[in-house]
């Protein structure tokens, strides 16, 4: 497996057993080391943009000092919604591997599809989004589904 989307499941897993939110969990690598990390803390903060992938680009910017993460990629567990999706081009983020995609995000709960539908325009991306490492990433999402107790955003 990936190591950095390993990363990224474990990142997700730590905060869906605290019950901090949803199985989305991310990592930011530049030249080959973790500069940020975030899971979904939407839940524990009660604040609907405290995604995995918007803490990890937080957590990113304020190791490297900057807003530009210009040379970075992101690893996330679920392929991003619309929110993080623009806020990773914002970002400059180089590229985008994800695991599960937006139809297995809507299997476990949550209304991915339905933003999609409304706002469209992924295949105009290029390689910019890579699925990668789906089967471990619905693991997880098995993991969360079966979990009780459990609030979907």
């Amino acid at each position: 497996m990936d190591k950095y989307m390993n990363e990224a499941i474990e990142e997700a897993r730590c905060g869906i057993l605290a019950g901090e939110g949803g199985p989305f969990g991310s990592v930011v690598v530049k030249d080959g080391e973790i500069v940020g990390r975030g899971h979904n803390q939407v839940v524990k903060l009660n604040d609907p943009t405290c995604h995995g992938e918007m803490q990890a680009i937080r957590d990113a910017c304020k190791t490297l000092g900057t807003f530009d993460l210009a040379g970075c990629e992101l690893y996330t567990t679920g392929e991003p919604c619309h929110m993080c999706l623009t806020a990773c081009m914002w970002a400059n983020l180089d590229r985008v591997y994800y695991g599960c995609t937006i139809k297995d995000n809507e299997e476990v709960g949550f209304r991915d599809n339905e933003m999609d539908k409304i706002f469209g325009g992924r295949d105009k991306l290029g390689d910019f989004l890579q699925e990668t490492e789906r089967g471990e990433c619905l693991k997880l999402f098995n993991v969360y589904k079966n979990l009780k107790n459990k609030t979907n955003y």
